[in-house]
């Protein structure tokens, strides 16, 4: 079922607006005509089913129906990620969308050879990967800030620091044992962190060093294989014995 992330509140026999580009997509690209089913989530109360009650030249309406899933909070994740080119920040910001991050923030460091985000676009594809991964809400990406702003006020929050160096244990070995959260995934730029930034991360008592293995891997795909590691071991990729 074609799903749509909404602002409006969710609730029995409602009616919703779709915006501009929702209704075109709904009624010109999907060809869906009154009465097909759509699912709408806004982040705050589940899924609901709805149906198209009204389509104009202007666009439509949907009603809703029935509450399809309650609202239930995913892992507590955010992934701390150094600017890097627009193409492989744009697979990051989808790929931790549909890996349950719940908040993606941009840093700059002292390697970073990116310095610009588009950040409506990349909140955009958060948007869409959320449609279409089936989640009930949307992360949000933060605008860039300096990696030792970020950390002079770091909180309690465990932080899963991927370092290159290679001295650090094995990532499956450095989470077993580990509290399930809150906790940040932290990807550095393709040039890697420099040293003070690197003395700086682990004078944190709330860093949890990791390797990800013998190879230099690209921040894409770092960032993807240390979400999915970190979820298999603490998030909703555990699993679970059947009774």
């Amino acid at each position: 079922m074609i799903r749509l992330f909404v602002s409006d509140a969710l609730r029995a026999d409602a009616e919703i607006i779709p915006d501009a580009d929702q209704a075109r997509y709904l009624t010109q690209v999907m060809r869906l005509g009154v009465g097909d089913g759509v699912a709408v989530f806004n982040g705050q109360d589940g899924e609901w089913q709805a149906s198209l009650s009204q389509v104009t030249k202007r666009g439509c309406v949907l009603r809703l129906e029935a509450c399809l899933r309650p609202q239930t909070p995913g892992p507590d994740l955010d992934l701390v990620l150094a600017l890097i080119k627009r193409a492989p920040l744009e697979t990051i910001i989808e790929k931790a969308t549909e890996l349950g991050a719940r908040r993606i923030c941009l840093v700059t460091t002292r390697r970073t050879n990116a310095g610009h985000a588009n950040l409506a676009r990349l909140q955009a594809i958060a948007t869409e990967a959320a449609e279409q991964c089936g989640r009930l809400d949307i992360p949000q990406v933060l605008a860039p800030e300096g990696l030792d702003a970020l950390m002079a006020r770091w909180d309690d929050r465990r932080l899963m620091f991927c370092d290159e160096a290679g001295d650090a244990k094995p990532v499956l070995e450095a989470l077993l044992g580990q509290p399930s959260g809150p906790w940040a995934v932290l990807i550095g730029p393709e040039g890697g962190f420099d040293p003070q930034e690197r003395k700086a991360l682990r004078a944190l008592p709330q860093t949890v060093p990791v390797s990800l293995g013998a190879r230099i891997l690209r921040a894409d795909t770092a960032a993807i294989c240390a979400l999915c590691l970190w979820q298999s071991v603490l998030g909703d990729g555990r699993h679970t014995e059947m009774s």
